[in-house]
Protein backbone atom coordinates (compact mmCIF):
# COMPACT_ATOMS: atom_id res chain seq x y z
CA UNK A 1 0.00 0.00 0.00
CA UNK A 2 2.78 2.30 0.62
CA UNK A 3 4.43 1.28 -1.97
CA UNK A 4 1.66 1.96 -4.24
CA UNK A 5 1.28 5.65 -2.93
CA UNK A 6 4.89 6.06 -3.32
CA UNK A 7 4.53 5.24 -7.00
CA UNK A 8 1.30 7.39 -7.44
CA UNK A 9 3.43 9.96 -5.96
CA UNK A 10 6.00 9.99 -8.23
CA UNK A 11 4.19 9.53 -11.15
CA UNK A 12 2.16 12.91 -10.53
CA UNK A 13 5.02 14.51 -9.79
CA UNK A 14 7.13 13.61 -12.84
CA UNK A 15 3.95 14.16 -14.38
CA UNK A 16 3.25 17.78 -12.93
CA UNK A 17 6.82 18.79 -13.92
CA UNK A 18 6.44 17.74 -17.94
CA UNK A 19 3.58 19.77 -18.19
CA UNK A 20 5.35 22.79 -16.20
CA UNK A 21 8.43 22.33 -18.41
CA UNK A 22 6.56 22.08 -21.68
CA UNK A 23 4.37 25.11 -20.95
CA UNK A 24 7.73 27.12 -19.75
CA UNK A 25 8.87 25.98 -23.14
CA UNK A 26 6.10 27.83 -25.04
CA UNK A 27 6.31 30.72 -23.21
CA UNK A 28 9.79 31.14 -23.89
CA UNK A 29 9.60 30.34 -27.24
CA UNK A 30 6.24 32.92 -27.17
CA UNK A 31 8.75 35.42 -25.56
CA UNK A 32 11.80 34.58 -28.10
CA UNK A 33 9.31 35.67 -31.01
CA UNK A 34 7.60 38.82 -29.22
CA UNK A 35 11.19 40.03 -28.99
CA UNK A 36 12.29 39.60 -32.39
CA UNK A 37 8.79 40.93 -33.52
CA UNK A 38 9.40 44.17 -31.56
CA UNK A 39 12.76 44.68 -32.32
CA UNK A 40 11.77 44.73 -35.96
CA UNK A 41 8.76 46.41 -35.40
CA UNK A 42 10.71 49.20 -33.07
CA UNK A 43 11.17 52.66 -34.71
CA UNK A 44 11.07 56.01 -33.98
CA UNK A 45 8.78 58.47 -34.71
CA UNK A 46 8.72 60.37 -38.59
CA UNK A 47 8.43 64.01 -39.22
CA UNK A 48 8.05 64.92 -42.95
CA UNK A 49 7.20 67.76 -44.83
CA UNK A 50 3.84 67.92 -43.90
CA UNK A 51 4.83 68.52 -40.27
CA UNK A 52 2.58 65.59 -39.14
CA UNK A 53 3.84 62.81 -37.04
CA UNK A 54 3.97 59.63 -39.12
CA UNK A 55 5.24 55.89 -38.74
CA UNK A 56 7.25 54.10 -40.71
CA UNK A 57 5.60 51.05 -41.48
CA UNK A 58 7.22 48.22 -39.87
CA UNK A 59 4.74 46.17 -40.52
CA UNK A 60 5.57 44.92 -43.89
CA UNK A 61 9.38 44.43 -43.35
CA UNK A 62 10.65 41.16 -42.16
CA UNK A 63 14.27 40.23 -41.98
CA UNK A 64 14.11 37.87 -44.46
CA UNK A 65 12.56 39.93 -47.21
CA UNK A 66 15.29 42.71 -47.30
CA UNK A 67 18.43 42.51 -49.23
CA UNK A 68 21.88 44.76 -49.01
CA UNK A 69 21.44 46.77 -52.68
CA UNK A 70 23.81 45.35 -54.70
CA UNK A 71 23.60 47.73 -57.23
CA UNK A 72 24.44 50.98 -55.30
CA UNK A 73 28.09 51.29 -54.42
CA UNK A 74 28.70 52.09 -51.80
CA UNK A 75 25.41 50.87 -49.88
CA UNK A 76 26.22 51.35 -46.41
CA UNK A 77 27.17 54.66 -44.09
CA UNK A 78 28.96 54.26 -40.64
CA UNK A 79 27.33 57.57 -38.77
CA UNK A 80 26.08 58.61 -35.54
CA UNK A 81 22.67 59.53 -36.78
CA UNK A 82 21.10 60.00 -33.01
CA UNK A 83 24.14 61.70 -31.51
CA UNK A 84 24.25 58.80 -28.49
CA UNK A 85 28.40 58.46 -29.77
CA UNK A 86 27.83 54.76 -30.57
CA UNK A 87 27.87 54.38 -34.26
CA UNK A 88 24.92 53.82 -36.20
CA UNK A 89 24.71 51.38 -39.64
CA UNK A 90 22.57 52.93 -42.83
CA UNK A 91 22.50 50.35 -45.55
CA UNK A 92 20.90 50.92 -48.88
CA UNK A 93 18.38 47.66 -48.83
CA UNK A 94 16.17 46.14 -51.28
CA UNK A 95 12.68 45.09 -50.37
CA UNK A 96 12.59 41.14 -52.22
CA UNK A 97 9.16 41.18 -52.78
CA UNK A 98 8.36 44.30 -54.50
CA UNK A 99 11.84 45.31 -55.80
CA UNK A 100 12.00 48.50 -54.02
CA UNK A 101 14.77 50.10 -52.38
CA UNK A 102 14.80 52.48 -49.14
CA UNK A 103 17.12 52.52 -46.07
CA UNK A 104 17.73 50.01 -42.76
CA UNK A 105 19.44 52.05 -40.23
CA UNK A 106 20.72 50.14 -37.48
CA UNK A 107 20.93 52.29 -34.71
CA UNK A 108 24.33 51.81 -31.72
CA UNK A 109 21.51 50.79 -29.07
CA UNK A 110 20.12 47.90 -31.65
CA UNK A 111 16.64 49.54 -33.13
CA UNK A 112 16.03 48.86 -36.70
CA UNK A 113 14.24 51.68 -38.84
CA UNK A 114 13.48 50.79 -41.88
CA UNK A 115 12.59 53.58 -44.74
CA UNK A 116 11.19 53.25 -48.30
CA UNK A 117 10.63 49.99 -49.72
CA UNK A 118 7.43 50.49 -50.84
CA UNK A 119 6.62 53.28 -47.76
CA UNK A 120 6.68 57.22 -48.43
CA UNK A 121 10.06 58.76 -47.19
CA UNK A 122 8.99 61.50 -44.51
CA UNK A 123 6.00 62.86 -46.65
CA UNK A 124 8.28 63.84 -49.89
CA UNK A 125 6.36 61.87 -52.56
CA UNK A 126 8.62 58.79 -52.95
CA UNK A 127 9.10 55.60 -51.94
CA UNK A 128 11.48 53.94 -54.11
CA UNK A 129 15.81 55.28 -53.67
CA UNK A 130 16.51 53.20 -56.84
CA UNK A 131 17.41 56.60 -58.07
CA UNK A 132 20.18 57.28 -55.53
CA UNK A 133 23.59 57.30 -57.29
CA UNK A 134 25.35 59.68 -54.18
CA UNK A 135 25.20 58.05 -50.79
CA UNK A 136 27.54 59.76 -48.17
CA UNK A 137 27.17 61.34 -44.44
CA UNK A 138 25.98 64.93 -43.97
CA UNK A 139 27.99 65.96 -41.12
CA UNK A 140 27.26 67.15 -37.98
CA UNK A 141 27.47 70.75 -37.59
CA UNK A 142 27.00 71.76 -41.38
CA UNK A 143 24.47 74.50 -42.24
CA UNK A 144 22.21 73.00 -44.42
CA UNK A 145 18.47 74.38 -45.67
CA UNK A 146 15.39 73.51 -48.54
CA UNK A 147 17.66 75.17 -51.55
CA UNK A 148 13.74 74.75 -53.53
CA UNK A 149 10.65 76.90 -52.91
CA UNK A 150 7.24 76.61 -52.46
CA UNK A 151 6.57 76.80 -56.56
CA UNK A 152 9.81 74.70 -57.35
CA UNK A 153 12.12 77.24 -57.86
CA UNK A 154 15.71 76.43 -56.90
CA UNK A 155 17.33 79.38 -54.52
CA UNK A 156 20.28 80.75 -53.43
CA UNK A 157 21.58 81.16 -49.68
CA UNK A 158 20.94 84.75 -49.27
CA UNK A 159 17.05 83.93 -50.32
CA UNK A 160 16.30 81.99 -46.99
CA UNK A 161 16.02 83.23 -43.76
CA UNK A 162 18.54 82.46 -41.05
CA UNK A 163 15.83 81.00 -39.30
CA UNK A 164 15.40 78.53 -42.02
CA UNK A 165 18.60 77.58 -41.92
CA UNK A 166 19.39 74.02 -40.37
CA UNK A 167 22.90 73.28 -38.30
CA UNK A 168 22.55 69.56 -38.00
CA UNK A 169 22.46 68.61 -34.65
CA UNK A 170 24.31 64.82 -35.05
CA UNK A 171 25.46 63.22 -38.78
CA UNK A 172 22.88 62.99 -41.21
CA UNK A 173 22.48 60.88 -44.74
CA UNK A 174 22.60 62.92 -47.78
CA UNK A 175 21.21 61.03 -51.13
CA UNK A 176 21.14 62.23 -54.40
CA UNK A 177 21.01 61.41 -58.34
CA UNK A 178 24.05 60.83 -59.75
CA UNK A 179 24.88 64.13 -62.17
CA UNK A 180 21.23 64.47 -61.68
CA UNK A 181 18.60 67.70 -59.73
CA UNK A 182 16.93 65.55 -56.74
CA UNK A 183 18.21 64.63 -53.80
CA UNK A 184 18.00 65.42 -49.61
CA UNK A 185 19.12 64.85 -46.27
CA UNK A 186 17.99 62.84 -44.07
CA UNK A 187 18.38 63.68 -40.30
CA UNK A 188 17.20 63.28 -37.00
CA UNK A 189 15.52 66.52 -34.99
CA UNK A 190 14.33 66.39 -31.25
CA UNK A 191 13.88 62.27 -32.33
CA UNK A 192 12.02 62.96 -35.47
CA UNK A 193 13.13 61.84 -38.87
CA UNK A 194 13.12 65.41 -40.96
CA UNK A 195 14.38 65.96 -44.49
CA UNK A 196 16.13 68.56 -46.21
CA UNK A 197 15.41 69.38 -50.07
CA UNK A 198 18.60 69.84 -51.61
CA UNK A 199 18.42 70.15 -55.56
Amino acid sequence: MVRSRMCLLLLFAGYTLTVWSCQDGKASKANAISEAKTEMLDSLAVKGKSKNTMYPDQKSVLKDTIVVSTKHDPHVVLCDMDGDARMDTVHIVQHTMNHKYGLKIAFGNKKIVYLGMGQDILGQGFDDIEWVGIFEIAPKGEIYYNNVNDEGEIITEEQVNENDKIKLPNDGIFIHQAEACGGGIIYLHDGHFAWIQQE
